[in-house]
C-alpha cells in the first residue's frame, strides 16, 4: 500500500488586481506540505497585467 504524501496543490490568486479594474486573473498553481504550513499561502509573484510584482494568496 502506497503512503499519501504531505504536499498538497494549492492556488495563488493576485489581491491587487480586483480593484485595478483591468480584465483577467493573475494566478500560480504551487504546493505546500500541508503539515508544516497549516496557514494559508502568501508569496509575491510578476502579474503580467500589471507589469509588476505583486502579493498572491491561496484561495479554496
Amino acid at each position: 500500500m502506497a503512503k499519501k504524501g504531505n504536499r498538497i496543490q494549492v492556488i495563488l490568486e493576485c489581491t491587487e488586481h480586483k480593484e485595478s479594474g483591468k480584465p483577467g486573473t493573475s494566478r500560480y498553481i504551487t504546493t505546500k506540505n500541508k503539515k508544516n504550513t497549516t496557514e494559508r499561502l502568501e508569496l509575491k509573484k510578476y502579474n503580467a497585467v500589471l507589469k509588476r510584482m505583486t502579493v498572491h494568496k491561496e484561495i479554496k
